[in-house]
């Protein structure tokens, strides 16, 4: 049974427990002045609404109500008792909607951490699709977020979804593949390279390269690296980044070349040109979560971003 405890001044030093029934019971009654017609409102029958007043009024040690034969008026504290008295059906009737907001995933509040080449293609569109159809859920992004620390981040509970680049060796976290992408090759304007239509991994054997960070940090750094040993070439690495803004940057001031997955030509930097990687297999990305993660506003975010995903080329 639900139970309210309010004192009706605030020099009072006892309080009263009552039930929330016997709150609109009174304001029923107190509404529409008349016992006969509180009962019908109530859909119940007169007699047991009056009993419910009399022990409501025992319990405050009150009267609320003056009874005459053809009407009820309020006392000065039935005045008093009937404002509090909405005000606290009001608030736990909003209560009761917030708390089924939130059980529906309508209302909440959501992380999302992304990897670089995410951020400038599908994460602004992912948070204004998220804001018209989850307006009351908070959303805050964390762009330009190594693979590795989205996992982090993920573990830790600094995030709830990240959007990264396969794989993840973590038992804890469950990924579902969102797309695959091209792999470019970003070269400065002007350079010989930029006047072919398309590249292979080999015409890139004797360019300065810039890359991701590695030593374990960016799952780019290790996938470039491997696909260039599988070429026959040892990349020339002249400059690791830990952004992929400041990699494209460094491509623009003429400090090397890199190997990018296509998105990132959606990152508008004077200075570049972007031009197709034949013969290379695509790079994933992937949608990350915790295994145990059920919260209800982060299942409608994945559908959100599962069907921007296969309706944005």
């Amino acid at each position: 049974m639900e139970k309210y405890t309010f004192t009706l001044d605030r020099d009072s030093v006892s309080m009263n427990v009552v039930e929330l029934r016997h709150l609109r019971y009174f304001v029923a009654v107190a509404e529409e002045r008349h016992f006969g017609r509180a009962a019908a409102r109530l859909h119940m029958a007169q007699p047991p609404l009056s009993q419910q007043i009399r022990q409501l009024e025992s319990e405050l040690g009150l009267q609320l109500l003056l009874r005459t034969t053809r009407r009820v008026e309020l006392t000065p504290a039935g005045e008093a008792y009937l404002v509090r008295a909405r005000q606290i059906i009001a608030a736990v009737s909003s209560a009761a909607g917030e708390a089924k907001r939130v059980a529906a995933g309508l209302q909440g509040r959501l992380v999302i951490g992304c990897v670089g080449s995410a951020t400038y293609s599908l994460l602004p569109h992912l948070v204004r699709r998220l804001r018209e159809e989850l307006p009351d859920v908070e959303v805050a992004v964390q762009g330009e977020m190594l693979a590795p620390d989205q996992v982090g981040a993920l573990l830790d509970g600094r995030i709830d979804l990240g959007l990264l680049r396969p794989p993840v060796d973590e038992d804890a976290l469950k990924l579902e593949v969102l797309r695959a992408d091209r792999l470019i090759v970003a070269v400065p304007d002007g350079h010989r390279l930029a006047e072919r239509r398309r590249l292979r991994l080999q015409d890139l054997a004797a360019e300065d390269f810039v890359i991701h960070a590695g030593g374990g940090r960016s799952v780019m750094h290790d996938t470039v690296l491997a696909r260039c040993r599988e070429a026959g070439f040892e990349p020339r690495i002249r400059h690791e980044v830990a952004e992929t803004s400041t990699l494209v940057t460094f491509v623009a001031a003429g400090l090397g070349i890199a190997v990018v997955p296509e998105p990132v030509s959606e990152l508008m930097v004077p200075g570049v040109t972007y031009r197709p990687l034949t013969g290379q297999a695509p790079v994933e990305l992937a949608a990350a979560t915790r295994a145990d993660d059920e919260a209800p506003q982060l299942k409608r975010a994945l559908s959100v971003v599962t069907a921007l995903v296969q309706t944005k080329p």
